[in-house]
């Protein structure tokens, strides 16, 4: 997509220290395809800190699942994408199968809470 100017990943830390496991699946995924490059800033939102900056993201997007995405854009107000097979298509302009897509949506229940 052109004029992109900023790609944040928001992933999680859950209250107990441990990663949130859709986050790690959805960051191992960016790596291995050759995609994680273009994620400009990860940042956490960490349960034992609600000031954390991931944090204050999702209660600024009023997000309430990780991992999410936002992309900035110049001129245009930011997107937020909680779907990741989404952001793919429409951001980085992969080819993502419907099914696939679909399934995705309908797994969002996996997702943790923020």
């Amino acid at each position: 997509m052109t004029g992109v100017t900023k790609i944040t990943m928001v992933k999680k830390i859950l209250a107990d220290g441990s990663p949130c496991r859709k986050c790690e699946e959805v960051e191992t995924r960016l790596r291995d395809e050759g995609y994680l490059d273009r994620i400009d800033h990860v940042v956490v939102a960490d349960e034992r800190d609600p000031d954390s900056e991931g944090m204050q993201l999702a209660n600024r997007y009023q997000i309430e699942r990780a991992p999410f995405f936002i992309v900035e854009e110049e001129g245009r107000e930011p997107r937020v994408y909680t779907v990741f097979l989404r952001f793919m298509k429409e951001v980085l302009q992969t080819e993502v199968n419907a099914r696939s897509e679909a399934a995705e949506i309908m797994r969002n229940d996996s997702m943790d809470y923020i």
